[in-house]
């Protein structure tokens, strides 16, 4: 009967965690990763939180308990970067997020001996590197992605550098950012475990604003001020390392530094293709005149998206531009500078901030009636709001079509009656 139990209470958690649209597709391995994550009350807990940010009076309300008890729950969870606490005018949010980014990468951004980091980073390898289903859910479903590529400044031309817009430089996340983070690699902490890693540093992982906050807070992040992190930045770039952070424009939670063997998200790309527009606004082209064929920017690109010409003979690299992400690492080690950077025709577009982004996400996924029709969501007008907002901002299109998934005639007329 417990087992039964246990399976339940972890059954209802993948339940909970497939609502957003970043979730996990349930397996025997999902279940097992979970278990090593929550115990199995907590699993029974966590499944009937909120899906957008909550209280303590909201968990208690869902959980039927006291406040003081779930105020110790959630604060024991934070504390174990399983959920996100965050102060807000003089209140105390929580917020689970998703497996990725999120609570998956926290678990292994600092060494721990509270879990089996090891046993843990063996079922994520074979849960994202050997299996499928979770990577290309993650990867290849909408056209709207989690990340995007950030160009390397030092690679632009003067003249390009210009069209540049802030959201755009990853030195300007860090520089605007309230709060800076730097972490292990999730990636290269997992491969290294599974005798995998590569040489390029790991204490480079950055987090920013209300991510980093409460990773600091709880010991998952240290603290850094700008110019360490720049400095880390540059760091990155030396290492040949690309930069790949939230696909938002305001409030960038995340950049991670990736290289090509152990980064998920390079490893997606160079196993299904670059399916939809993570990256940057430039693409790589080579001056066939000036290039020598040396292969260094074949040796260097993370997603393998350029061929030196065949050994023994002579002639041009070849860029593949349906896979280029325009990050600029093979610029910066072109040493007869015969590669460079071309703005991209149609620029990429990028969600205003992450719940503009995550409304569009489960608008193309189908799950956008999961925020909206969360029950303990609509008991915070504030929420269900800020969910409404980002709708009224969709391209009418695309309104039209979350207004149908929906199916609520109530809120079709309020996002109507707003939109007018």
């Amino acid at each position: 009967m417990a087992h039964l139990a246990g399976v339940s209470a972890y059954a209802r958690l993948s339940d909970r965690l497939n609502r957003f649209p970043q979730g996990a597709p349930p397996s025997e391995l999902l279940f097992a990763i979970l278990k090593l994550l929550f115990s199995e009350k907590e699993a029974g807990l966590v499944a009937r939180l909120p899906i957008r940010p909550f209280t303590v009076a909201d968990a208690a309300r869902a959980w039927k308990m006291k406040s003081a008890a779930a105020r110790a729950i959630l604060d024991g969870l934070a504390d174990r970067a399983i959920l996100v606490d965050m102060p807000q005018n003089g209140t105390q949010f929580y917020c689970l997020p998703p497996p990725m980014a999120g609570f998956f990468e926290f678990s292994l951004m600092r060494l721990r001996h509270d879990i089996d980091q090891k046993a843990l980073s063996e079922m994520f390898y074979q849960y994202l590197n050997v299996e499928e289903d979770f990577i290309k859910a993650l990867f290849l479903d909408g056209q709207t992605p989690l990340g995007r590529v950030f160009v390397q400044e030092s690679a632009l031309s003067k003249a390009n550098a210009l069209h540049v817009l802030d959201y755009e430089r990853a030195s300007e996340v860090i520089r605007s950012a309230s709060h800076i983070g730097i972490s292990l690699c999730y990636c290269r902490h997992k491969m290294a475990h599974v005798g995998r890693d590569c040489a390029a540093p790991k204490d480079i992982c950055m987090t920013f604003n209300t991510a980093a906050a409460s990773l600091i807070k709880h010991g998952h992040a240290r603290p850094v001020e700008v110019p360490e992190c720049i400095d880390l930045l540059q760091a990155a770039c030396a290492h040949n390392l690309a930069q790949f952070g939230e696909n938002v424009r305001q409030g960038v939670n995340f950049i991670c530094n990736c290289c090509g063997c152990c980064c998920e998200a390079m490893l997606a790309i160079r196993r299904f293709g670059l399916t939809r527009p993570i990256h940057s606004n430039f693409i790589a082209r080579v001056d066939a005149a000036a290039c020598t064929g040396c292969g260094l920017c074949a040796a260097v690109c993370p997603v393998l998206a350029i061929a030196p010409p065949p050994a023994g003979a002579a002639g041009p690299a070849i860029i593949d531009a349906a896979l280029c992400l325009g990050c600029g690492v093979c610029v910066r080690n072109c040493p007869s500078a015969a590669v460079f950077l071309d703005p991209r025709p149609d620029r990429v577009l990028t969600p205003l901030d992450t719940v503009n982004r995550t409304v569009v996400m489960a608008l193309e996924r189908g799950t956008l009636q999961h925020l909206i029709c969360d029950n303990q969501v609509l008991s915070s007008f504030r929420a269900l709001a800020a969910v409404l907002g980002a709708i009224l901002k969709l391209p009418p299109l695309k309104r039209a079509l979350a207004s149908r998934l929906l199916q609520s005639r109530y809120l079709e007329a309020v996002i109507d009656r707003l939109a007018g």
